[in-house]
């Protein structure tokens, strides 16, 4: 009798040990990092040929919008600026020609110069000489100003086509990140505005599992550290996988309404996020548990 005693104490003790390791430490929800990509500028989709579960790596394209408009309006300014540059030819072309007249008088002021001493001509004359050339130089710098605010329309002008060639950047849409089209929200052919979301994007090659923690058990717990997240695998009974803390809750609330049980939802928990690698199994509101 007293042997029987014993190994059932053992076999109690044994089957203690495996319920307290198969038991968890907090359940809760997958879930995705989820990006709304959105239109960047208002007209007539051409393309977008994704379709929701498509893979998507970054920078693929998402969709291609209207840049007619754009485009008539930079050759717009194309062509305004083409017409600005043919005033400062013309300007260029009347500076040539001051130049050269004002070499002219250079030359007949040294021979009015050599002529005074020998008092074959009146200072009068040199001075209307001298004059002229000042003259000359006023109206130079009276077209290079000119230059100068013609240089500023075309600068204006080409800060306009800066602004439209990245209007026409902007319409095409690309992905911001690699994962998973789950929600597409217009098709080729509509019309769409600025700030209105093309599709719907998931992360999921690393998903957050979202636990709730009584207040005992944050001394257990902390960032950075790793433990063992695990999902129902049918007849087999878990899956298992490596997790990371990511995140504890600074602030306490009350037990989720997805705890079904009304005593377990009046509580006090922290929130807790462990980061989990997905090899495709885990899926966003599928439901997990952590041990720590």
């Amino acid at each position: 009798m007293k042997t029987f005693l014993i190994i059932f104490s053992i076999i109690t003790f044994l089957t203690g040990c495996r319920n307290s390791k198969e038991n968890a430490d907090a359940y809760g929800n997958f879930e995705a990092t989820e990006v709304l990509v959105s239109a960047e500028t208002s007209g007539r989709i051409l393309q977008c040929n994704i379709h929701e579960g498509d893979k998507i790596e970054r920078g693929d394209v998402i969709a291609i919008i209207d840049t007619t408009m754009f485009y008539l309006q930079r050759a717009e300014i194309d062509a305004s600026v083409a017409g600005i540059l043919t005033r400062i030819t013309s300007i260029n072309a009347q500076n040539k020609v001051l130049e050269q007249q004002i070499e002219n008088l250079l030359i007949n002021i040294r021979r009015t110069e050599n002529m005074l001493k020998d008092d074959a001509a009146t200072r009068k004359q040199y001075d209307d000489l001298t004059g002229q050339v000042e003259v000359l130089k006023k109206q130079i710098e009276a077209n290079n100003s000119q230059k100068a605010s013609v240089q500023a329309e075309i600068s204006v002008l080409n800060a306009r086509k800066t602004t439209l060639n990245e209007q026409i950047s902007r319409c095409t849409i690309k992905s911001p990140l690699k994962g998973v089209i789950i929600q597409k929200y217009y098709e080729a052919g509509e019309m769409v505005t600025t700030g209105r979301p093309l599709a719907k994007i998931a992360d999921l090659s690393t998903m957050k599992l979202v636990v709730y923690v009584s207040g005992s058990q944050l001394g257990d717990i902390k960032n950075g550290q790793e433990c063992t997240v695990r999902v129902d695998d049918g007849k087999k009974g878990y899956k298992k996988f490596k997790g990371r803390i990511s995140h504890i809750s600074e602030k306490a609330e009350f037990t989720p309404k997805i705890i079904q049980t009304k005593e377990e939802r009046v509580a006090l928990v922290y929130a807790v996020t462990i980061e989990v690698p997905n090899d495709g199994t885990l899926k966003s509101g599928m439901p997990g548990e952590a041990i720590f």
